[in-house]
C-alpha cells in the first residue's frame, strides 16, 4: 500500500524541534508509520531548484498538509507574502487535507500577517491549538488516527458494521431477503411486511447506510456469493475415525453460503454420521416413529450459531466442526470479550457480541433463542441426555467440546482411555510413533522429558513446536489415550498447573530393545 504523505510547514526557525519531533514521532509510532511519511526540508539533497519552489512541489505531491503556526511571520517575497501562507493558499487551491496547529503563548506579541493567516485559516477549516511539544505531539496523533478512520484505512466499527467491499445491491438475493422476513414475522413477529423492498430491510437492520452502501454483515447475510467478497467466511467440515486428527477421513465437507445456510449445512454435516435411535410407534402413541439423536439437535446448532456469529471474520482462520468417536469439536477464529473467561459461559453473564448486525438476524430468524444463555443451553441439553459436561477452551481460537456417547450408550466420563486396553507386549514402538506420526528416535525424544512430570510447554518446546493447541491434540492427547503418559491432575485436565509423566507401560516402551 502506498503510503500517505504529511507535508509539515514552517519555514522559520520558530517551530525547527517540534518539525523534526513530529517527523520523527510519526515515523517510528507503530501504527502512523505504517500509514504515514513525511517531508521535511532538511532531508531535501542540494538542487538548483529555490526553496520555495520545493516547498511548493511537495505539497502538490502530498495528502496532507500540516501546519504549525505561531507568532513569527517569518520571511516575506516581493509581495510581502511568507512561504508558509503560499503554501497554505497552494494547499486549499488543491482541497488538499489541511491539518493546523497554532501555539498559544503570548499570542499578544504575534505579528498581525501571522494574525491574519491565523484568522484566514479559521475561516476555512477547524484549527487546534497547542502549548507544549507533548500538546502538538497528542493533538497530531488524534487527528491523524481520526483521518484514518475517516479514509476507512482503519477501522473503529466492528467488522459486521464496517464496508470493506465495493457490494451493491445487485450482490444480494432478494428471495433470500424476502424469505428472511417471512420467517422472522412467523418467528419473532418482525414489524416489517413481507412485502417490504430490500433497501427498506437492510436500512431497518442497520445494514445500509445513508450513502447505499453496503456493509459486510449484508452481504454474510444475503450474499448471491458470501465467499467471493470474504473467501474465509466458510465452515470446514470433517469426520475422523478416531479421537485424534488423522487420516483416512470418513466424511470432508466445505459449507459456503449465507450465514444462515452455512448453519444449516454444518448441523446436518454432524447430525447425518452420530447415532439415531429408533423407537416404536407404541412407545410414542403417535403415528410416527419416536426418534432420538445420540446428540441433542439444538445444543449442536448452538454451538455452530455460537462459532459464525461470535468468529473473527478479519482473521485467515475459518470455523471448523470436527466429529470424533467420542467428540464434537467446534473452533472459530477469535477470542473471548474483554473481562468474559471460559470459567462464566456456564453461569449466568452478559451478552458482548463481536458481530451484533449479524446477532441480531439470528435472532430474528429464531436461530439464537435468548440473548447470552447459549453456552450455558449447550451445557443444560448436554447434561439432560446424562452426557459429560461440554468443555470451553481459549487457546489461539475458541474451542467448543461436545461429548459423545461412546458404543455401549454411556456417556464419555473421561478424555483418557484405559491403559489396560494396552499391555507391555501388545503396544509397539512403531505403533507409537506411526500413532504420532513420528520416528521413534522422536517420540523417545518426548517421552524422555515425561519420566519427571513435566507441563505441556516444556514438552512442546522439546519439539520445537509453537502451536499449543495442535501440540496437545496431535502428541498429548494420543499418548494419553495409549496409557503412555498420565496426568498429574486427572480431574481437572485443563489445570494451568496440569503435568504430564511417564506411566509405567510407557516406561516399558523405553526399556525394550
Amino acid at each position: 500500500m502506498k503510503r500517505i504523505r504529511i507535508f509539515i510547514s514552517s519555514v522559520q526557525s520558530e517551530f525547527a524541534q517540534e518539525r523534526a519531533m513530529l517527523g520523527q514521532y510519526i515515523r517510528q509510532d507503530a501504527l502512523l508509520g505504517k500509514f504515514f511519511e513525511t517531508f521535511l526540508f532538511k532531508d531535501v539533497p542540494a538542487n538548483e531548484a529555490s526553496p520555495l519552489q520545493v516547498y511548493l512541489s511537495e505539497v502538490e505531491m502530498s495528502d496532507i498538509y500540516l501546519g504549525l503556526y505561531g507568532n513569527r511571520y517569518g520571511y516575506e517575497d516581493s509581495e510581502g507574502v511568507s512561504p508558509t501562507e503560499r503554501e497554505y493558499d497552494r494547499a486549499a487551491e488543491l482541497h488538499k487535507t489541511r491539518l493546523i496547529f497554532i501555539k498559544s503563548i503570548d499570542e499578544e506579541h504575534r505579528h498581525p500577517k501571522e494574525s491574519a493567516l491565523i484568522q484566514k485559516v479559521e475561516r476555512d477549516i477547524v484549527r487546534k491549538t497547542f502549548v507544549d511539544a507533548e500538546g502538538l505531539r497528542t493533538s497530531v496523533y488524534a487527528s491523524l488516527v481520526r483521518y484514518l478512520e475517516e479514509k476507512e484505512y482503519i477501522r473503529w466499527q466492528p467488522f459486521d458494521a464496517a464496508f470493506d467491499t465495493n457490494a451493491t445491491l445487485a450482490d444480494l438475493d432478494e428471495d433470500k431477503m424476502h424469505d428472511f422476513i417471512v420467517t422472522a414475522r412467523r418467528k419473532r413477529g418482525f414489524p416489517l411486511s413481507e412485502d417490504s423492498s430490500a433497501e427498506k430491510l437492510l436500512t431497518h437492520l442497520s445494514l445500509m447506510d445513508e450513502r447505499g452502501r453496503i456493509s459486510n454483515s449484508a452481504v454474510l447475510l444475503f450474499g448471491k456469493r458470501p465467499q467471493r467478497f470474504f473467501i474465509t467466511s466458510e465452515v470446514k467440515c470433517v469426520q475422523f475415525f478416531g479421537n485424534v486428527v488423522e487420516k483416512p477421513l470418513p466424511a470432508y465437507q466445505i459449507c459456503r453460503g449465507t450465514l444462515f445456510e452455512m448453519i444449516d449445512q454444518a448441523t446436518a454435516f454432524v447430525m447425518d454420521r452420530v447415532d439415531l435411535a429408533v423407537g416404536t410407534r407404541a412407545e410414542g402413541n403417535t403415528a410416527s416413529v419416536p426418534t432420538k439423536y445420540e446428540l441433542p439437535p439444538d445444543a449442536v446448532k448452538e454451538a455452530i450459531v455460537n462459532a459464525v456469529a461470535h468468529r473473527d471474520y478479519t482473521s485467515n482462520g475459518s470455523v471448523q466442526v470436527m466429529l470424533f468417536r467420542n467428540r464434537l469439536e467446534v473452533w472459530n477464529p477469535g477470542q473471548l470479550p474483554y473481562g468474559l473467561t471460559v470459567n462464566k459461559l456456564t453461569v449466568p453473564h452478559k451478552s458482548l457480541h463481536a458481530n451484533p448486525l449479524i446477532a441480531a438476524p439470528l435472532f430474528w430468524t429464531g436461530y439464537v433463542d435468548k440473548v447470552g444463555t447459549g453456552t450455558e443451553d449447550i451445557v443444560n441439553l448436554c447434561k439432560a441426555e446424562g452426557l459429560k459436561t461440554p468443555e470451553y477452551h481459549q487457546e489461539e481460537d475458541f474451542r467448543v467440546m461436545i461429548w459423545r456417547s461412546d458404543p455401549g450408550g454411556n456417556s464419555v466420563k473421561s478424555q483418557q482411555v484405559d491403559s489396560t486396553a494396552f499391555t507391555k507386549q501388545s503396544l509397539s514402538r512403531d505403533q507409537v510413533g506411526t500413532r504420532l506420526g513420528l520416528s521413534w528416535d522422536q517420540a523417545e525424544k518426548l517421552l524422555l522429558c515425561t519420566l519427571q512430570a513435566a507441563p505441556a510447554v516444556e514438552l512442546r518446546q522439546t519439539m520445537k513446536m509453537t502451536n499449543a493447541t495442535k501440540f496437545k491434540r496431535n502428541y498429548i492427547d494420543p499418548l494419553l489415550e495409549m496409557g503412555v503418559l498420565a496426568m498429574t491432575q486427572p480431574d481437572s485436565p485443563t489445570s494451568p498447573t496440569q503435568k504430564y509423566y511417564l506411566t509405567e507401560l510407557g516406561k516399558a516402551l523405553l526399556e525394550k530393545e
